[in-house]
């Protein structure tokens, strides 16, 4: 197969609390391994799952009691992720996450950590601190430990996390997403052409990743 002369775009709406999207992050890297030759950059885009959870969070139980209805059909729902989880190397940790936060300030972060060239480290921190270690990943002191582990100036971060930066960019994207149709997640987006929705299988993300790359030589000619 041709190599791109540009890096492969990919672009990569999720939110850190959807476990389908840390699966998906799993998958993609598993495909990109099937391609070493296609140079790729993976950009992080702000998606909420649910816009309603308020600044703080909510108690973990009452949320997933509220949008799936019954304590049997959590368990059910969190079993089988957790199986399909362990085949990607994750270890979900379901019951010790306490709280469903609101993730707007870890969209943040993942933002500023553009500027490192550190956005899958920081996305993999987070996922894992959430899923894995049950963190809350809307505390803001956590968020700082985060950044710092991943090689972020700690007292950078916490000082924009205390104003209102990029609140209004996330916000935008966020609503951008709504726009052109993304009504969950993992979706992505391959040279801003072609759309993958959910977390699929490595061999169907390698004929996405193998479609986009043709187009993108049609495209140089």
């Amino acid at each position: 197969m041709a190599v791109s002369r540009d890096p492969l775009v990919i672009d990569v709406v999720s939110d850190v609390v959807c476990p389908w999207c840390f699966i998906g992050k799993r998958r993609l890297e598993k495909a990109l391994e099937l391609r070493p030759d296609v140079q790729v950059e993976i950009r992080w885009r702000p998606f909420r799952l649910d816009s309603t959870i308020p600044p703080g969070g909510i108690p973990r139980s009452e949320y997933m009691l509220r949008k799936f209805g019954s304590i049997e059909d959590v368990k059910e729902l969190t079993r089988r992720i957790a199986v399909t989880g362990e085949d990607e190397g994750i270890a979900f940790a379901f019951d010790a996450i306490e709280r469903s936060p609101d993730t707007t300030d870890a969209h943040r972060l993942i933002r500023w950590a553009h500027e490192a060239d550190l956005q899958n480290e920081t996305a993999e921190a987070l996922f894992r601190a959430y899923f894995e270690e049950g963190r809350d990943v809307g505390d803001r002191e956590v968020l700082a430990d985060i950044a710092e582990a991943t090689g972020l100036a700690r007292s950078g971060v916490e000082a924009r996390l205390e104003s209102d930066m990029d609140l209004d960019t996330v916000a935008e994207e966020i609503a951008q997403a709504d726009r052109i149709g993304i009504q969950g997640v993992p979706f992505f987006i391959l040279a801003g052409r072609i759309g993958v929705s959910g977390a699929e299988a490595p061999e169907v993300m390698v004929k996405a990743i193998d479609a986009a790359v043709a187009e993108m030589h049609g495209t140089e000619g």
